[in-house]
């Protein structure tokens, strides 16, 4: 098969990751930090969050990205950034229309507002993927007339200042924060520390096949996570109120971390599997049922080959116990 030049220097970039290049000290301190960051996340997680990683709007996202031969941790951050954006959005309009409810007042034309937010969604869209690349100055930063170039091609006719509106807008909605965390931040990271531990599979091999489980984990958010949340309550139809509590799950970057790291060692290497996964949950102190139940989860919506076993709970015990003790929509 030919590749295109693009195409094979992006290859070539990921063949040259270099791992064991950064002092022991820095990397404790940097592990310490995400896990921190981690923690906020997990706490701080809403019912609402994860709505908008939806397969479709990934797909695009990812395709834009590689189009744009922009370097992986670009498309994950803006899949962040937009979904923090349209989180906010909706939580906006929730809270005009709740206002509205208490002091009786007139209510908006929320079908306008609706189709306002829908016919500016792709604008949106681009604009947090222009975002994430100047992030990443370091590799290549999306021009305007890209972005415009590429509105014009799909129909959308915008103009520089609304492209530069659109970025403030996101900007403004955000306060400003939107060097988000990744996933495949943790993911490096953990491959870093398991280098110094001396991991049996090479971190250079790990971090090739945890790209692509990483992103199919993205393209099948939902329904790896839903097979999660069942197999953490035993049951096949979770309450709405089982559902809202396992948003701080599919906010634990760290989890999908580990659970892409030990998915990655079992196609790599299976007969490793156990070392890597002791490994990770020495440094991370997670469970290693919840490491197993996690790449079970992504292998079979993957390679769908003979997997490790399976473990329960899926979670650890405290976080399994609370979502078994919410009520079932069946009583």
């Amino acid at each position: 098969m030919k590749m295109d030049g693009p195409v094979r220097s992006r290859l070539a970039s990921l063949s040259d990751f270099q791992f064991g290049a950064v002092a022991t000290e820095t990397i404790e301190d940097a592990l310490l930090h995400l896990a921190q960051q981690n923690e906020q996340a997990v706490q701080e997680a809403a019912g609402r969050m994860g709505s908008f990683r939806e397969t479709r709007i990934v797909e695009f996202v990812f395709l834009l990205s590689e189009q744009w031969c922009l370097e992986k941790s670009v498309s994950y951050q803006a899949v962040e950034i937009l979904e923090r954006f349209m989180v906010k959005q909706a939580e906006n309009m929730y809270r005009q229309a709740t206002t509205q409810l208490r002091e009786k007042k007139e209510p908006q034309n929320w079908k306008a507002l609706k189709e306002q937010l829908f016919s500016k969604f792709i604008l949106r869209l681009v604009s947090c993927v222009q975002l994430a690349s100047k992030l990443s100055f370091h590799y290549k930063i999306i021009s305007n007339v890209t972005v415009l170039n590429f509105l014009q091609s799909l129909g959308y006719a915008h103009t520089k200042e609304e492209l530069l509106e659109s970025e403030l807008d996101v900007l403004k909605s955000l306060n400003f924060q939107i060097n988000l965390p990744t996933p495949l931040a943790y993911v490096e990271m953990l491959l870093e520390v398991l280098g110094y531990n001396g991991c049996l599979v090479p971190a250079t091999r790990l971090h090739t096949t945890c790209l692509t489980l990483l992103d199919l984990v993205y393209l099948l958010h939902e329904p790896i996570y839903e097979s999660l949340l069942r197999a953490s309550i035993e049951n096949s139809v979770p309450s709405q109120l089982q559902g809202e509590k396992f948003v701080s799950v599919k906010e634990d970057f760290m989890l999908l971390a580990v659970g892409t790291i030990a998915a990655s060692a079992f196609i790599q290497n299976h007969e490793c599997w156990n070392q890597v996964v002791g490994h990770l949950r020495s440094i991370t102190g997670i469970a290693l049922e919840s490491i197993a139940e996690f790449s079970y989860a992504i292998l079979t919506h993957s390679v769908g080959a003979n997997t490790p076993g399976r473990q329960q709970p899926a979670l650890p015990p405290l976080e399994a116990r609370a979502l078994r003790a919410a009520p079932s929509s069946n009583t």
